[in-house]
Parts: structure tokens; C-alpha cells; sequence
């Protein structure tokens, strides 16, 4: 079996509560832990180097700048129902404000989070990994 294999494997042993139940920021939430992990685990492929450059290297890919740019990737390559939920996390109305990103960074990073959340709960891990490699 080869990594991607073992991961998805990995991921499917962890109960999840069904995708559909929870609101856009909810997902957000989730898939910016979801987003951060495949990040990292990206960057710890190229070996094993510093901590303080793993961070900087991490950091470069989860900013919402960098995610903003994601969304155009991301948006003609979606079904209907990843659209939606994309969308749906782009325009959720949060109470938090961006410290290091515009407005509009801010909110397509939302959708991008909270599509990631929902492939996530939704046992989705080769389209999750697939979409993922392809907007970075």
C-alpha cells in the first residue's frame, strides 16, 4: 500500500459525525485543522529540517492569501454540492475580523476551510488529498 493509501486508511478508522449537521464556520473550523495537517505533512515530505523553517514553510501555504488564490483554483474544478458548501463558508458572517489578511482574503479562506471540513466528515480523503495537491 503506498502513503496516500495508509493515510486515507488512517482516516477512515476516526468516527465522524455526518458533514450535513453543521453550519459553514463549523466546517471552517474543522478544515483549517484538516488543511494545516495536509500542509505540514507536505512540507515534512522534503525531509528533516528545522522547526523555525517547517513553521515558515507551514505558514507561507495556510495564510489566507494563500488560500484566497486556492478558491479561483479550486472553483471550476468542484461539483455542485462542493461549490455550495465552498460558498456557503466564503459568505458565513463571522464575529472574528482577519489580523493579517483583507476582508475578502479572509472570506474565500473560509469557503476554502469549510469545503476541506465537509470532505473531511464526509469520508471524502482521495478527493480531500486530490484537491488539496492540485490548488497548492
Amino acid at each position: 500500500m503506498d502513503d496516500r493509501g495508509k493515510e486515507i486508511e488512517f482516516l477512515q478508522k476516526i468516527q465522524k459525525p455526518p458533514a450535513d449537521e453543521f453550519s459553514p464556520l463549523n466546517l471552517a473550523y474543522l478544515g483549517d485543522a484538516v488543511f494545516s495537517l495536509l500542509a505540514r505533512t507536505e512540507i515534512m515530505r522534503n525531509g528533516n529540517i528545522p522547526v523555525e523553517r517547517l513553521s515558515k514553510n507551514v505558514s507561507g501555504i495556510v495564510k489566507a492569501s494563500a488560500q484566497s488564490k486556492m478558491y479561483h483554483i479550486l472553483e471550476p474544478l468542484l461539483s455542485e454540492a462542493e461549490l455550495s458548501v465552498m460558498k456557503r463558508g466564503r459568505n458565513a458572517k463571522t464575529k472574528s475580523r482577519a489580523k493579517n489578511a483583507s476582508v475578502i482574503d479572509y472570506r474565500l479562506a473560509t469557503g476554502v476551510e469549510a469545503l476541506f471540513g465537509y470532505l473531511y466528515l464526509a469520508g471524502e480523503y482521495a478527493r480531500l488529498i486530490e484537491l488539496f495537491n492540485v490548488a497548492r
